[in-house]
């Protein structure tokens, strides 16, 4: 247990790494005053303290078992606030196996922390209580800054992301950089020897080694920089990136993603309504589509691997052991990435989640080979944001044929991909969620290539749900509008029930000069708005609640639109004032506009 939470935070003042309270609060000159009615406890098992926060650690042979257990860590808690004024983590640990109960604050009902099932390190405890919303606004800023750093020593747009991201694996693993003896050379040569361990025992170690040197440290660019310039860059990533980034934990996987997210921004995708979705997406989308331990998880154009990230991270979180653990990251991550340097984004990201890379595949989901690989996969969650705007090298000649002849980009607006997923696994007998994110074009359907998609998924499979998402979701990557479709394979709409629309519009984001869409502060609260709209928006989905403005259930056919604006009644309380004029200068603007009213 000390080992895992860490020997350098342990803090005992008696033998066998015991805590006295009583020889604590002689030491500190406070009168010691035992709690407990049939005995007195005073010597608390384990103890760690880092800054302003104590983990408390009470062993019991079963403590489900004790009828004291909870008392007396209780009172070490009660001990330990009038001794320190810390914040707490108090913990009961089994010796006979590995269960746990964690608290946070005081042994009660309304702080035991239901999904902590494993110890995790002092640092992640740490992060229980530090780590914010704003960190996320201000790692954002430190990306912009590092990002003028970069354009001044010359690295590329569309090298950044990906050189940053090889930076951040080599300096969580410990690479060696900061003494004026080491030559660029040498510290490039230290990157390498880390890749290379780090890839050890992947089954395509040469593919992801090759782009990872070639096409980041082999690249003219990064060969120009100096011993120098790579110590200013690589002080300036350990000391205004790393300090936000703990891999395991889900405070911080929130923050790597954020991180990605905002630089791949410069990455200069060819399509540019290809776009990275934000963190709190990935989120949102992993917990409709129930992601667990047992969930295999695909995403068959994983880009840098958010989705794959995000569902990692909950599929952990549901773990109880390291086995289980071990078996989501190795055995239950899947993805493919067609691009080549965006392929080299998603392993770098995996693997600074400490593995999780060993399935993801550059290629075309449409190859046979790798469509063997989803087969075999078998997978039961399907999480993707495809591309909008496909070119013909892009899709196979089966659906590329029935293209016009002056048809440059994929009809179907990425809605062929749903299509061919579920085809596949409808195929194969699987069973499983698609969650996807398309255009709002794919849900009114006018089009006859997306009509037709439409009907062919509505025959073997069902629609679920629809979300509108915010017009300005993938902000400022790109400008399209987008909606979250659910579909459950193997089952005919015709014979599932009502599909749930959401208008799901104001996820409590807004624009922020210079940093993108911001997460905006409760004034009351004090707290983030995201996790409340997001609380809100699954109950309403998962118990089907038709509530005004917000969502409704209705039957619908490939016919009909599939947006929850067509349905739903207008909750007229929340309108104001300046909703009306708004609207209607709108309105006036549109007839002026149209030559239907005179300026007169």
């Amino acid at each position: 247990m000390i080992n895992i939470v860490g020997t350098e935070y342990l803090e005992s003042n008696i033998e066998n790494d015991e805590y006295s309270y009583p020889k604590a609060y002689k030491k500190n000159g406070l009168e010691f005053i035992p709690i407990g009615e049939s005995r007195t406890f005073e010597k608390l098992d384990i103890r760690f303290v880092k800054n302003d926060v104590s983990v408390l650690i009470e062993t019991k042979v079963d403590f489900n078992a004790d009828k004291d257990a909870e008392n007396q860590l209780s009172a070490y808690v009660e001990y330990e606030k009038n001794l320190t004024g810390n914040k707490i983590i108090a913990i009961l640990a089994n010796t006979i196996n590995d269960n746990i109960k964690v608290w946070k604050g005081e042994v009660a009902p309304e702080n035991l922390l239901n999904s902590e099932k494993k110890l995790r390190t002092m640092n992640e405890y740490v992060d229980f209580f530090d780590l914010r919303v704003n960190d996320k606004e201000k790692i954002m800023q430190n990306t912009y800054t590092l990002n003028r750093l970069l354009h001044e020593h010359g690295i590329s747009e569309k090298l950044r992301s990906q050189f940053v991201g090889t930076c951040l694996l080599a300096l969580k693993n410990n690479l060696k950089y900061k003494s004026s003896d080491f030559s660029a050379s040498q510290i490039i040569k230290g990157i390498e020897e880390i890749l290379d361990d780090l890839l050890d025992d992947d089954e395509n170690k040469a593919t992801k080694l090759k782009l990872l040197k070639v096409n980041v440290l082999k690249n003219q660019d990064v060969r120009d920089l100096s011993a120098a310039d790579w110590r200013k860059i690589l002080n300036d990533i350990n000391d205004n990136i790393v300090p936000f980034i703990n891999d395991k934990s889900t405070a911080g996987q929130d923050l790597l993603n954020l991180f990605f997210v905002t630089f791949n921004k410069y990455v200069g995708k060819d399509d540019k309504s290809q776009a990275f979705t934000p963190d709190h997406i990935t989120d949102f989308m992993s917990k409709i589509s129930g992601v667990n331990k047992n969930s295999i998880i695909l995403d068959p154009c994983c880009g840098s691997g958010s989705f794959l990230v995000r569902a990692m991270t909950h599929a952990i979180d549901d773990c109880n052991t390291l086995e289980e653990e071990e078996m989501v990251k190795t055995e239950q991550i899947f993805g493919i990435e067609y691009d080549e340097n965006i392929y080299g984004l998603a392993t770098t990201n995996m693997l600074i989640h400490s593995d999780g890379n060993s399935n993801i595949y550059n290629g075309s989901c449409f190859d046979d080979k790798l469509k063997d690989k989803i087969i075999e996969a078998r997978p039961n969650v399907i999480l993707m944001n495809p591309p909008y705007n496909g070119q013909k090298k892009h899709l196979p000649e089966e659906f590329t044929k029935t293209w016009g002849n002056n048809t440059i980009y994929d009809p179907s607006k990425g809605m062929y991909f749903v299509k061919y997923i579920a085809k596949t696994l409808n195929e194969n007998k699987i069973k499983a969620t698609i969650a996807v994110l398309l255009p709002v074009a794919c849900a009114i359907g006018n089009g006859s290539v997306i009509k037709d998609i439409k009907k062919e998924l509505l025959e073997e499979n069902a629609l679920d749900a629809v979300f509108t998402l915010p017009g300005d979701v993938f902000f400022p990557g790109a400008s399209a509008s987008a909606c979250c479709m659910v579909f459950k394979t193997g089952i005919k709409h015709s014979s599932s029930g009502n599909t749930f629309f959401g208008y799901y519009k104001d996820d409590g984001f807004k624009k922020k000069k210079n940093l993108g869409r911001v997460e905006q502060i409760d004034n009351v609260t004090g707290e983030g708005k995201w996790a409340a709209i997001e609380e809100k928006w699954i109950d309403s989905y998962i118990n089907r609640k038709s509530i005004d403005g917000l969502s409704v259930t209705q039957k619908v056919t490939d016919e009909d639109e599939w947006l929850c604006e067509a349905y739903m009644k207008t909750d007229y309380t929340t309108l104001s004032d300046d909703d009306f004029k708004r609207t209607v200068n709108d309105y006036l603007g549109f007839l002026v506009k149209g030559g239907e009213l005179n300026e007169s």
